[in-house]
């Protein structure tokens, strides 16, 4: 039987270790989101919830995809948190969220400008711990 980080001949997995190192950095991002909500408050709570989110998309888009290099990961989790922001701009995200609490955290409800910049706070400090980590 062989191991999650390991090929059949025993030689590392590198793709099945950077999957394991992104679920991991994913759960540490969700605890650190936590963590923040709860002793933080106001903008603080917000922006760095907001950058916070988008790192937690790098972590599942190395999760994913965990050949992709640095720069296109953290292009790609921009690009989707940026994607959300403006879905905001319709009704569809408000009305899910209405009835549910996982739409509410997941897409939000209302759309505010300053999110798109804190999102790529969030991309550019993403990047750099996946370039010192890779």
């Amino acid at each position: 039987m062989t191991r999650i980080a390991e090929t059949r001949d025993g030689t590392a997995d590198p793709a099945a270790r950077t999957r394991l190192a992104a679920a991991g950095a994913a759960a540490v991002t969700v605890g650190a989101g936590l963590g923040l909500r709860a002793v933080a408050a106001g903008d603080l709570a917000k922006y760095g919830g907001d950058a916070l989110y988008t790192v937690l998309i790098l972590t599942l888009v190395v999760l994913a995809a965990p050949r992709l290099r640095p720069l296109p990961a953290a292009g790609c989790a921009l690009a989707i948190s940026w994607a959300v922001e403006f879905l905001q701009l319709t009704e569809v995200p408000a009305e899910l969220s209405a009835h549910s609490t996982l739409a509410r955290l997941v897409l939000g409800s209302t759309f505010n400008a300053p999110d798109l910049f804190w999102y790529a706070v969030g991309a550019g400090v993403g990047w750099l711990i996946h370039r010192a980590v890779r």
